[in-house]
């Protein structure tokens, strides 16, 4: 069972993520609000996946979570976020981005793609709609 972390600053949607992916078949190992509390419980259970808001609590960005646990390979980041085309994501640390709002089917199916993403497998799922890999 793949283990994700959940980094979003509005505890209702981080609780119905929770809900979407362990019904989905996914361990959620953490939810963070802010860009410090998430690094640490990404570098404390070492998540497959990471579902991440880019504009986090405290005018931080969920840009610097990925960064802090890409670089070791093994963690792949699905950026949520209202802005799909926030200056940001052009040069991010991560695999892809799902715009807001999006429903149950689309955030598992973009997660499937991320995750044949990141085992190299050219990802057989199809995308789903608001879905752009980044660095394609």
């Amino acid at each position: 069972m793949l283990k994700v972390l959940i980094v979003e600053n509005d505890v209702m949607i981080a609780d119905y993520l929770e809900d979407v992916l362990v019904d989905g078949g996914y361990e959620v190992c953490g939810i963070a609000t802010h860009v410090d509390e998430a690094i640490r419980l990404g570098r404390l259970h070492q998540p497959d996946l990471g579902v991440i808001d880019l504009r986090l609590a405290e005018d931080r960005f969920g840009t610097e979570v990925a960064a802090s646990l890409c670089p070791g390979g093994g963690f792949g980041a699905l950026y949520s976020t209202g802005n799909p085309d926030h200056p940001l994501l052009a040069n991010a640390a991560g695999e892809a981005c799902l715009a807001k709002p999006y429903s149950p089917e689309a955030l598992l199916s973009a997660l499937r793609v991320v995750q044949e993403r990141m085992t190299k497998v050219t990802p057989l799922s199809s995308f789903p709609p608001g879905f752009r890999l980044l660095h394609a």
